[in-house]
């Protein structure tokens, strides 16, 4: 099923277009794991011959490049989605109102991260191969929008950045831990045997072992807000 940004196609032979591709290419990787991504496998699931996808993508580097475009693009359209509060360009009630947008932004990062974890770790690296200024425009746009909201937090431009890459740290890192916490086994209740940890010798691994519960049960919104709030404490004032 396509997102609203992505819309499926109608039945039958539908013409290609590059947000069409990139949301085969997600919809691929999130069925199949990233090493499944090829331009073959892709124009397979789109029943198109794999020449046809050099127009929207020059290879596979190319299509993980628009992957992390069509992630931030989807955050982005999350957050113009939510209504509860007015969007972070307006005037927002109290001096808590860019704290509340900051929290929004990072609620919506964690969902979409959740819908693509198999995707995610694209977006903490790649990025880091590009100069700033060339980085997918929907990434760039939502970093704007993070540092407008700092701005209104009343701090000086060093302390605002030095905050912006703490709770850009945060986010993508806290994150990049959560997803590499695969389930070893989804059927099974118990929390040891789900994540696979009864295989490792109890005397060498207690804590990991002794954790296992509170690994598998935890809430990585609530988390991820908390580590947020200290940062926002520490820094924001």
């Amino acid at each position: 099923m396509g997102s609203d940004r992505f819309p499926d196609p109608p039945a039958g032979r539908a013409r290609l277009s590059r947000p069409r591709v990139l949301r085969a290419a997600i919809d691929l990787v999130d069925r199949e794991g990233l090493a499944a991504l090829t331009m073959r496998s892709l124009a397979t699931d789109l029943g198109v011959e794999p020449m046809a996808l050099y127009r929207y993508a020059d290879g596979k580097q190319a299509l993980l490049d628009g992957m992390v475009e069509a992630f931030y693009a989807e955050v982005n359209d999350l957050l113009r989605a939510d209504a509860e509060v007015p969007p972070p360009s307006t005037d927002e009630a109290g001096d808590g109102g860019w704290r509340a947008a900051l929290h929004r932004i990072a609620r919506a990062f964690c969902q979409v991260a959740d819908a693509h974890p198999a995707v995610f770790p694209l977006v903490a690296t790649r990025p880091l191969s590009l100069p700033l200024a060339r980085r997918p425009l929907p990434m760039l746009q939502l970093n704007e929008q993070v540092l407008a909201l700092l701005d209104r937090a009343g701090l000086d431009d060093r302390a605002t950045l030095r905050l912006y890459r703490a709770v850009v740290g945060w986010v993508i890192g806290y994150l990049l831990v959560d997803k590499r916490q695969v389930i070893d086994n989804p059927e099974e209740p118990e929390p040891l045997l789900r994540l696979g940890l009864h295989r490792l010798p109890a005397e060498q691994y207690p804590r990991l072992r002794a954790l296992a519960a509170l690994l598998v049960e935890h809430d990585p919104e609530a988390e991820l807000a908390a580590g947020l709030d200290i940062l926002l404490d520490r820094l924001g004032g």
